[in-house]
């Protein structure tokens, strides 16, 4: 009997206790209800905005009322309330489980009497009982609100809170904060009315703020693009901006400033309205960006001169084209990775780009192979547009060298069919069979093997690259020989050594980067020197020997050269860069003086014929007329720079209007103005960029057929000339195009007097020099010297070199500034850096102000 009473006990407990909480709550809620309508109607009046139209006074009082309100409700609703005890809980289980004769009593009653049969009957009363609690049953609560509110406004008063909620939206919770911490600095009575609104078109269109006429009107706007309306000062509470019927409240300032900033996604009739009444309205018209069109404006071939392929190309967006690529696909793999190459977006028309791209692709694999090539334009929504296909081939480098010709046919084969590993393979062991093809060389015997294996071993996709990699490698190095590939690795080392040197210029160098310049400086150290050697290994082969050297000369020796390399590492690593670039311009400067001829090499009894003189002549009168161009390039230049300078004028600003704010009827700075006389100077100075590109391309005709090569670099400064004359016709800005022009001119004039070195500089013989036996008057150092600008011995700057004559002197031509000269200078370096400091000023300025400001 025992141990059936105990689940059954448990359970009774378990029972008690619900029974007790759910009367609780048919006593509480009944009691709670009052006061929660009171926070109900609370709610309501806050998140509707009621609290927002009130003056401080009334808003307290309100406040207040609602307080007291809520305390009245509470205490008149717990007046009295107990918590109900065990007895009503065991009729609250009984009622609900339909248990008669209150059997719960009857288990806690004892029998009065020992008698064995009155306990027996006393016992099997109880086992009855018991087993009729197995249906216990607490039953769900019922409040029977109904019955205190039978008009159901409970019900009305929970639909409009939520209602007042979602209108509220994101301002609900700054609403009940206002409504419970009124605000005691009202706007004072009267206050003027001010009003602005205007439509800040998106980032893409680079369009100016557009102000609304606050008379109304219909406008179309971009798409993306923001109103945004500032009110301060009237009456009539918080505005609210209406769109197709739907409000939305202006956020609030201060007491009487409200602003509001809303997204124009679609047309619609958009009503500013305050205290009733509509104050602006405007109907605005979305114009959705259309994505921008590329086309080629001619088809695309190989280039006349050289190796790079031409792409003429023109891209139009309704707003402006941000980027350009030309994406080209193998035609034999159409679905393989495309090639992508960045094209250079020219100074002018945003909306309109335009321009030729000449890639040099005669190193990728994909060279003398068939391609697809398309113009892709983006414009600054992202959104991208293509022109039609085109096809051509890739133009190749020719090679004379039978193993250089059939490893980049191999390498072609695995661009074509990049799985069939086997074939190349083949190739690649007939090509290591006949060591004699490649005479015995170590270095490319090597090379053959480690391309076999690494493509029978690896099977990466990336190993594909790696090999053609190594392929075209090998076939360059049989193609030029030692020498050519020492210097082209030396003028990496150099060009790198640059780059770091600008990259710790641009910010202060650390522990790292001067780290990295050490390192670049010990590459350049051991670039130089493997490159001497190669020379001396090519002179040792072809049965030369040394010039004998100048006596005005300083022989560039192999103490000098490592006295000046160790102390670049120093200066590297004491992380002075302007010390560092100027050791190494004395560098670059004997290294040219070694590829020019002033430390060369001459076979014995050699000696220059008459047309070999005529020829260094004609030769000489080019390169001077090469510096006359980079003297009427500096002109036009300079003029440039002065229309820029012109043209800025401080912008006028209303008073009172904060700054970064748009004007009203304001115009762009930078828009031409009908008669400035800027722009016929600018047309004048076109045609001038035009006849001196003019002149520039007889010049590379006649330098062509005296040498039979064209450098490159006036090739990029004609094109440099092209746009710099387009930017002019345009009225544009051409100061960069003109800059690059001037840098390739004077690299076209090195390259010339290189040139001119290689043709007649090894011919020369000893009856071919000063009328003494000294053949120290060679063309290469003439040429450089008239590149230059200045007399024999001279750097660009007019400085003595080190193999100057005289130059053992030690500075005895150096002139001391004197003061007033040091004074004048001090102060033209302080404007300087002022006007660099305004950084407001075009970049075109800043960029030559800080051109400038490195001369000092």
């Amino acid at each position: 009997m025992t141990e059936r009473r105990a689940p059954l006990a448990r359970r009774l407990a378990r029972g008690l206790r619900l029974a007790r909480l759910a009367l609780g709550w048919e006593a509480l809620w009944p009691r709670l209800w009052p006061a929660l309508g009171v926070i109900g109607l609370f709610l309501l009046a806050a998140w509707s905005g009621l609290f927002l139209h009130l003056p401080p006074w009334l808003h307290l009082a309100l406040l207040a009322g609602f307080a007291l309100a809520l305390g009245a409700a509470l205490w008149r609703g717990f007046r009295g309330f107990a918590w109900p005890g065990e007895a009503a809980a065991e009729r609250r289980l009984e009622t609900a489980s339909g248990l008669r004769h209150r059997p719960l009593s009857t288990l806690r009653d004892q029998a009065l009497t020992e008698d064995p049969a009155t306990l027996a009957l006393w016992r099997a009363h109880q086992a009855r009982a018991l087993a009729g609690l197995r249906r216990l049953r607490v039953g769900a609560p019922r409040p029977n609100l109904a019955a205190r509110d039978p008009r159901a406004l409970r019900t009305g008063l929970l639909v409009a809170v939520c209602a007042s909620l979602v209108l509220a939206g994101g301002e609900a919770g700054e609403r009940l904060r206002r409504a419970l911490w009124p605000s005691l600095h009202a706007a004072p009575l009267g206050a003027a009315l001010k009003l602005e609104a205007w439509v800040t078109p998106p980032a893409y269109t680079g369009a100016a703020p557009l102000f609304l006429d606050l008379a109304g009107g219909a406008l179309t706007v971009p798409q993306g693009s923001t109103l945004q309306i500032a009110l301060s000062g009237g009456s009539g509470g918080v505005p609210e901006l209406r769109v197709d019927e739907h409000a939305t409240p202006f956020r609030a300032l201060d007491a009487g400033s409200f602003a509001l900033e809303a997204p124009l996604a679609r047309g619609a009739r958009i009503v500013l309205r305050r205290g009733g009444r509509d104050l602006a309205a405007w109907t605005f018209s979305v114009q959705a960006d259309a994505p921008p069109t590329a086309a080629f404006t001619e088809a695309p071939a190989p280039s006349p001169r050289g190796l790079a392929v031409r792409l003429p190309w023109r891209a139009d967006d309704d707003w402006g084209v941000n980027a350009a690529q030309a994406e080209i696909r193998l035609a034999a793999r159409p679905h393989a990775e495309p090639l992508l190459l960045d094209l250079p977006l020219a100074g002018g028309e945003p909306r309109a780009r335009k321009g030729v791209a000449q890639p040099d692709l005669s190193a990728h694999p994909w060279a003398g192979l068939p391609v697809r090539v398309r113009v892709l334009a983006r414009d600054g929504a992202g959104q991208q547009g293509a022109s039609e296909t085109q096809e051509l081939i890739l133009p190749e480098r020719p090679f004379t060298h039978p193993v250089a010709r059939m490893l980049v046919e191999l390498r072609k084969a695995l661009s074509l069919d990049p799985l069939g590993r086997d074939g190349v393979r083949r190739g690649l062991d007939e090509l290591a069979a006949r060591p004699e093809a490649f005479e015995h060389d170590s270095t490319t015997f090597l090379a053959l093997r480690v391309a076999r294996f690494q493509l029978m071993r690896d099977r990466r996709p990336e190993a594909i690259g790696e090999v053609q990699k190594l392929m075209w490698d090998t076939a360059v190095a049989l193609e030029e020989g030692l020498a050519d590939r020492t210097a082209r690795a030396l003028a990496e080392a150099r060009e790198a050594l640059r780059e770091a040197l600008a990259e710790a210029e641009r910010t202060p160098p650390d522990a790292g980067q001067r780290a990295e310049l050490e390192r670049r400086v010990q590459e350049l150290r051991e670039a130089v020197q493997r490159h001497l050697e190669a020379l001396l290994e090519r002179m040792r082969q072809q049965g030369m020997e040394p010039a004998p050297l100048d006596p005005n000369q300083q022989a560039m020796e192999q103490r000098e050269l490592e006295r000046r390399m160790q102390e670049m590492q120093e200066t590297a690593r004491e992380g002075r860069t302007d010390r560092l670039q100027q050791e190494l311009a004395q560098l670059e400067q004997m290294l040219e003086a070694l590829q020019q001829g002033r430390i060369a090499a001459r076979p014995e009894g050699g000696r220059n014929s008459s047309q070999q003189q005529q020829q260094q002549q004609r030769g000489e009168q080019q390169m001077g007329a090469v510096q006359d161009m980079v003297q009427r390039q500096g002109q036009l230049l300079d003029r440039s720079h002065q229309r820029e300078g012109a043209q800025e004028q401080p912008s006028e600003r209303r008073p009172g209007m904060p700054p970064g704010r748009p004007q009203p009827g304001g115009q762009p700075s930078g828009q031409p103005q009908a008669g400035n006389p800027s722009g016929e100077e600018a047309r004048r100075d076109a045609r001038t960029q035009r006849a001196l590109r003019r002149a520039l391309g007889e010049l590379m005709q006649q330098f062509g057929d005296l040498t039979g090569e064209i450098p490159e670099a006036l090739g990029r400064a004609d094109q440099a000339m092209r746009q710099a004359q387009e930017a002019l016709g345009q009225g544009g800005d051409a100061s960069g195009h003109q800059q690059e022009a001037i840098r390739e001119l004077q690299e076209g004039g090195r390259q010339m007097a290189q040139s001119m070195q290689q043709q007649f500089g090894q011919g020369q013989g000893e009856g071919q020099g000063d009328g003494q036996g000294n053949p120290g008057a060679a063309v290469g150092t003439q040429g450089e010297d008239r590149v230059a600008g200045q007399g024999q011995g001279r750097d660009p700057l007019g400085r003595p070199t080190r193999d100057a004559p005289g130059a053992s002197d030690q500075g005895s031509d150096t002139q001391v500034p004197e003061e007033a000269e040091m004074l004048r200078s001090r102060r033209i370096q302080e404007e300087l850096r002022r006007r660099g400091a305004e950084r407001e000023r075009p970049p075109s300025e800043l960029d030559y102000i800080d051109r400038l400001l490195k001369s000092y």
